[in-house]
């Protein structure tokens, strides 16, 4: 029997504690892109963000509540936005990225929007809850892809990969404790082994570049 009580904490769950995990995890992210010159998200996960937080602050706006989180959080990924516009050119590892990399980046961003936009109005899903927690499960995969694809860990720390994983962990344990939900479990779970993996890769990339990850912020 769902409570007042289980409400409340299932709301802190959902939305207030994954909500400073991740925005501690975005400004480390654009800390580290800065001294790094580089940017610290994978550029599919930075429009994909970008996109639910525009939709879901201005096109079809939230409650108060959500809004103090997300309106902070667009204007934090436009800053990685920005650093990926700025360094990513030069830090693409591939020709045809390097020469095509803005065109790829406006297409990316466009494709990302429009598939958020039409899967709200094909669900319904007005709170952007299949959107939001499919699209943090990819960018879970999308990081692995990101630091197997590079020969360094710019832009990226062992916190970061661990504010992730518990803002993640967070957004998804109401749905196993108070409303069972096998996609949202099947989400959480693949989510959970992927970040943990990812940490996993990091910290051996930081052994094997002899770097101490637990003193690089």
């Amino acid at each position: 029997m769902i409570t007042d009580v289980n409400l409340l904490i299932a709301f802190w769950c959902i939305r207030v504690i994954p909500g400073l995990f991740w925005t501690l995890a975005y400004i480390l992210i654009i800390k580290r892109g800065y001294q790094d010159k580089t940017y610290g998200m994978p550029l599919v996960a930075a429009c994909a963000n970008l996109s639910w937080e525009f939709i879901f602050s201005f096109v079809y706006p939230q409650c108060p509540a959500k809004l103090y989180f997300n309106i902070p959080w667009f204007l934090l990924d436009a800053v990685i936005l920005f650093q990926i516009v700025k360094y990513g050119r030069s830090v693409a590892n591939q020709a045809i990225l390097k020469r095509f990399f803005h065109p790829i980046l406006i297409l990316t961003a466009a494709i990302s929007f429009s598939a958020i936009l039409f899967i709200t109005y094909e669900l319904k899903d007005w709170r952007g809850v299949y959107s939001g927690y499919t699209q943090n499960c990819m960018m879970s995969l999308l990081f692995i892809f990101m630091l197997l694809k590079r020969n360094n860990i710019g832009g990226q720390s062992i916190y970061i990969a661990f504010l992730k994983m518990a803002g993640s962990f967070a957004a998804f344990s109401p749905y196993l404790l108070f409303r069972f939900s096998p996609f949202f479990s099947l989400l959480g779970g693949a989510t959970f082994i992927l970040d943990w993996t990812y940490i996993f890769l990091l910290y051996a990339k930081h052994k094997k570049l002899k770097i101490n990850p637990w003193i690089r912020f």
